[in-house]
C-alpha cells in the first residue's frame, strides 16, 4: 500500500472518512434503545412504525459501519510505519470491532427483526382473553436481550474511542 505518512493529504482524507463512518454509522444506532422506548409508548401501528423505521435506518447504518475497519486498515498502511498491526491499540480495536459485529449479527439484528414481526402479528391477531397477548411476553424477553446487547455495544464504543485516543502499545 502507498505509505504517505500521517501528515499527508491522503492520510488526512482517509482519517476523515474513518471518523465520519464511525460518527454516521455508530451514531445512527447508538440511540436505538431510545427508539425502542418510544415504540413501546405507542401501542399498535404507531409503535410498530417507530420500530420499523428504526430498523430500516439501522440497516443502512450497518453498511457504513462495515467501512470503519476498511478506513482504519488503510490508515495503518498509509502511516509510513507509524502505526503497526502489532500495536495493542490497533489489534485490540480490530478484535473489539469483530466482537461488536458478532453481537450485532447474533443478537441485535435478529432480535429487532423478530420484535417487528411480533408487533405486526399483534395488530392482526384477536385480543387475548383475560391477559396480555402471547407476543408481549416474547417481546419483553427479546427486549431484555436487546438491552444487554446494546449495553455491551455501548461499552465497546467507549473502549474503541479510548483506544484511539490513548493508543496503548505505541
Amino acid at each position: 500500500m502507498l505509505a504517505a505518512g500521517t501528515d499527508s493529504g491522503i492520510y488526512k482524507f482517509v482519517e476523515v472518512l474513518h471518523i465520519l463512518s464511525g460518527v454516521v454509522g455508530i451514531g445512527a444506532v447508538m440511540l436505538n434503545g431510545l427508539y425502542a422506548a418510544q415504540a413501546m409508548k405507542r401501542p399498535g401501528a404507531g409503535g410498530r412504525a417507530v420500530s420499523e423505521a428504526n430498523f430500516a435506518v439501522s440497516h443502512i447504518a450497518e453498511y457504513v459501519i462495515y467501512t470503519i475497519p476498511v478506513w482504519g486498515i488503510a490508515l495503518v498502511g498509509l502511516s509510513d510505519k507509524a502505526w503497526k498491526f502489532s500495536q495493542t491499540w490497533i489489534w485490540l480495536s480490530l478484535l473489539l470491532y469483530f466482537i461488536a459485529m458478532w453481537i450485532s449479527h447474533a443478537v441485535m439484528f435478529p432480535g429487532h427483526k423478530r420484535i417487528n414481526e411480533l408487533l405486526a402479528e399483534m395488530e392482526t391477531s384477536p385480543p387475548a382473553a383475560g391477559g396480555a397477548p402471547p407476543q408481549v411476553v416474547e417481546i419483553q424477553e427479546l427486549g431484555k436481550r436487546q438491552a444487554m446487547g446494546g449495553t455491551a455495544l455501548d461499552v465497546i464504543v467507549v473502549l474503541l474511542i479510548a483506544l484511539m485516543i490513548w493508543k496503548p502499545g505505541v
